[in-house]
């Protein structure tokens, strides 16, 4: 489930993790996750890298703490990691295709165009 070769440090990926749970259903909203040491005995990691993810997802609203009790599930876990993941992948789809159109010498209003028409057809409208 992690990958140890990866450029992407291993308390993102646990946080990843978790969010992807969150959005399967896994874990829903005021749900008791994984504690530190859980995680870090199913990934065979440091508790330490755990808790780092955990404090990451925290950060973000997505986790909550109850004092003695372990993390829980935000009420608006879902929206937040939704509007987080919509925006890296559309920053990273809108970047690469800007670039191509660049190199291809695609001018500007007829990107928007391009993209305007595909929106319209992808939606059922004309």
């Amino acid at each position: 489930m992690l990958d140890h070769n990866s450029t992407i440090p291993l308390y993102k990926q646990i946080a990843n993790w978790l969010e992807t749970e969150i959005l399967k259903g896994n874990f829903t909203m005021d749900e008791k996750i994984y504690s530190q040491y859980q995680l870090a005995e199913m990934f065979q990691i440091n508790p330490a890298t755990a808790a780092r993810g955990l404090t990451l997802l925290g950060e973000e609203g997505i986790l909550y703490d109850r004092r003695g009790l372990g993390k829980f599930v935000a009420a608006e876990a879902v929206t937040i990691i939704q509007l987080k993941r919509k925006d890296e992948v559309l920053g990273s789809l809108v970047n690469k295709l800007v670039k191509e159109a660049h190199h291809l010498s695609i001018e500007k209003d007829l990107l928007l165009a391009l993209v305007s028409e595909n929106y319209d057809k992808e939606k059922g409208e004309k």
